[in-house]
């Protein structure tokens, strides 16, 4: 199963649209997929002790836990994935140990790129994770209402998806 998580707040989301279409692709193509969205399921702030009770937490960190690959769809804000993605990884923790890590995220300008890897980098280090190193960075030009209407970015979404499921099914081969 791959799980698609929905980072953003915004009730007009771009990166929302991404998530969206991504659960689509991978459909399409026969993978099981599942969109986590926390603008619908509203996570606590973690605060280290009482936050991982909440339900929602609780069904979030199955869903990674039980995911073969995650999918983080975020916007980007002061040069990074915003707070709720943060705080999503601060609440399920471990249960991202060992898992095939991709993103796609949506940007106000074309400065703030490498906005994801400082979240890479901690997956990486605290739980060993594998970041697939395409990913997708979307500008506001790229929509058009609620659709993602830039062929470029719908080329890469499909990269990104061919990717991830040739890395997903090779290391369900060596596991």
């Amino acid at each position: 199963m791959i799980l698609i998580l929905s980072a953003s707040l915004h009730p007009d989301s771009r990166s929302r649209i991404l998530a969206n279409l991504a659960k689509s692709k991978l459909e399409e193509s026969s993978e099981e997929a599942v969109l986590f969205d926390l603008s619908l399921k509203p996570l606590p702030l973690c605060d280290g002790m009482t936050a991982y009770a909440d339900p929602n937490v609780k069904e979030l960190a199955s869903f990674v836990k039980q995911a073969d690959a995650v999918l983080i769809a975020s916007p980007v804000y002061n040069y990074d994935v915003n707070a709720a993605a943060k705080n999503a990884i601060e609440l399920t923790g471990r249960s991202w140990t060992g898992k095939l890590v991709g993103f796609m995220l949506a940007a106000g300008g074309p400065g703030s790129y490498m906005s994801a890897m400082g979240v890479a980098n901690s997956l990486m280090l605290d739980f060993r994770c594998l970041i697939i190193p395409r990913f997708i960075y979307a500008l506001g030009d790229a929509f058009e209402g609620n659709e993602l209407t830039s062929e470029d970015i719908n080329q890469r979404l499909d990269d990104l998806i061919r990717e991830l499921t040739l890395l997903k099914s090779a290391l369900k081969k060596i596991s």
